[in-house]
This record gives structure tokens, sequence and C-alpha cells, in this order.
């Protein structure tokens, strides 16, 4: 029986290609930027793609005519045209669920970061400027009996809410709908937008990109948080006005932010770099080997899946139908993201 073809871009080990290959013809890419003649050749007759940060337009489908399924290993996917995808029946997946507690692993660190200045004076030490006992000056903030605001509520939002628990954090969310059973449970309070930026001493979006959310936090919103406050950002860069937030931060409208993401990455001759009371990361969120493997695993079973036929685990676009798809009555509910 021919097999059918994969293009396998950046992300999976010999593991992961193996898996692939017991089923289907693949070309990897571990560097695909110095190979896109190799590349565009090989996704002319390609049924599906594969790989982490890819870049799919409406040229690049143009050229791959045969394609059947997109797995992307991240679980964003605001960079991909799900619209296009979808009118031209290729399905999309990516990769929830995995990486939810290492990113809140990272969102939490970020909040003990930023307020206790981790960053700022480990360097004081690095740099040999550690000359005497530490006094008022180098002082930070509690995090333990504060109040964390989450701007969203999905898989990593409640995640950090259950670290913020164990320090006996009063925790607030605005989300589009209520979690009435997290709040029995937990004892979290649902607030507007608004209310949570007034009342947090930390505020930590979480929420996906959307039009909706793009430029959610700048300036003006610095400009209802207490001067005690810390911004941390885990979502996508864009979700923040950075312009606003430095401006914000210049003027010491809050305490300072923690950021794993911004709206350009990498991140390069900023303001944010030469500030203090600001910790800036180069959007690690899921970068852990355990989180980045387990990623890769459940991108390579999404599409060996949707090349089968079957209704992949993580559909992100299950309005998409290619031939041969599973028919609706046999379909299952997608992940709720």
């Amino acid at each position: 029986m021919h097999k059918k073809r994969i293009v396998a871009l950046r992300r999976l080990k010999e593991f992961h290609l193996q898996r692939l290959r017991e089923a289907f013809e693949v070309d990897y890419f571990e560097e695909p930027e110095l190979q896109p003649e190799a590349v565009a050749a090989a996704l002319r007759q390609a049924h599906g793609l594969i790989g982490g940060k890819l870049q799919v337009t409406s040229a690049l489908l143009d050229e791959a005519p045969q394609l059947e399924a997109v797995a992307t290993i991240s679980v964003g996917y605001d960079n991909l045209p799900v619209a296009e995808l979808s009118r031209r029946g290729i399905l999309l997946t990516n990769t929830p669920d995995v990486l939810t507690e290492t990113t809140a692993d990272t969102g939490f660190m970020l909040i003990m970061a930023s307020a206790r200045r981790l960053v700022e004076l480990a360097n004081m030490v690095r740099e040999g400027r550690w000359t005497q006992h530490v006094g008022e000056p180098h002082f930070g903030h509690d995090v333990h009996g504060k109040t964390l605001g989450l701007v969203g509520l999905g898989r990593i939002g409640q995640a950090i809410a259950r670290r913020a628990l164990g320090f006996n954090m009063r925790v607030l969310y605005s989300n589009a709908s209520p979690k009435p059973e997290l709040e029995a449970r937990w004892g979290m309070e649902r607030r507007t937008f608004e209310q949570l930026l007034t009342e947090s001493d930390f505020v930590c979006l979480t929420v996906p990109l959307t039009e909706q959310t793009e430029h959610l936090l700048g300036y003006e919103q610095c400009q209802a948080m207490k001067r005690s406050a810390f911004l941390i950002n885990i979502a996508r860069g864009r979700v923040v006005d950075e312009a606003g937030l430095i401006r914000a931060l210049d003027e010491g409208l809050i305490a300072g932010a923690g950021l794993d993401v911004f709206e350009r990455e990498p991140l390069q001759d900023s303001p944010l770099l030469r500030m203090d009371n600001v910790v800036t990361l180069p959007h690690i969120g899921s970068a852990t080997h355990e989180t980045r493997e387990a990623m890769a695993s459940r991108a390579v079973e999404n599409i060996s899946q949707a090349l089968h036929g079957e209704r992949p685990r993580d559909l992100v676009n299950p309005q998409a139908r290619p031939s041969g798809f599973l028919q609706p009555q046999q379909e299952q509910p997608v992940n709720a993201k």
C-alpha cells in the first residue's frame, strides 16, 4: 500500500520520526529556513505537515495541493490561517493539556521573581555589587496573602490558581463565562476585567490572542492598577500594548512586570531590557525537556490520526471536512480551550 507523505519541521527527535516513518514517508527539515527550495518541493507531494513555529500562508498552501492535515507543536495557533485551512478542507491540530502545568510553573515563577526582585538582585551579586548587608532599598514584596487576578481561566489559569491557593492568596478572575464550581471549591471570586485591575496585587494574563484580546492591556489599564501591582504575561505578546506598558513603567504607575512573551520576538533593543523592575524571559513557558517531548508526541499522534481518516484528539477546526474524514455522527467533543 502506498504510504502518505509528511513534511516535518523542527522539534522532532529520532524516536518521534521513527514512529512517523513506520506509517508514512517523512521529509524532515531541522532548519527549514536554510532549505526553502527543498521544503517547497517536499510540500508539493505532502499530505501532512508537522512542526513547531509553523509559518503557513495561502501561498504555501497553493504549493501543497495534497495537504490534508497540519499539526502544530504548540497550544497557540493564532499565527495560523484557520479559516483558510478550513476552507481547503485541511485539518489543524494543536497540543493542549500537556503543557498546562509547565506553563503555570513559569507564570508563578514570574510572580515570585518579580515580587522578590530575583533577577535584579542576582545580577547585583554576580557583578560584585553586593558589598554590604541588604537594606530597605533592595526589599521586595510578599506574595503570600496577596491578591492574584487571573485574566482568563482556562487550563493554565486554573493551574496557576491552584499554586496561588498554596500561598494563601486571594484569587480573582475575569472570564467570558462564570466558573461557579471553582468558586465553590476554591473560594475564587469573579470580577469584571476593570474591577480585577483595581483589586489585584498581581494581574496575570492567560487569555488566547484574538481580535478581542489584542492590546487588551496598555497604558490606560495600568492607570487603573495599584501602584504596588505587578503585571505578568504568559499569554501572547500582542495581548499587551507594549508601548503603553513601557510608558506606565516609566511613570511608576505599576511596580513592575514579569514577561515571557512580547509583541516582537526575539526581544531586541527594547526599553524593557533596561528596566530593573521587569523580568524578561525568552518565551520559555513550556520549554522543559519533558513537556516539549510530550508536545511532540501529541502532535505525532494527531497527524497520524488525521491521515488515517480518524478524528484527531486535538482538532482545532472541526468545520474542515477532507475526503475520508469520519462522518459527523462518529465525532467526539472537541477539547475545550
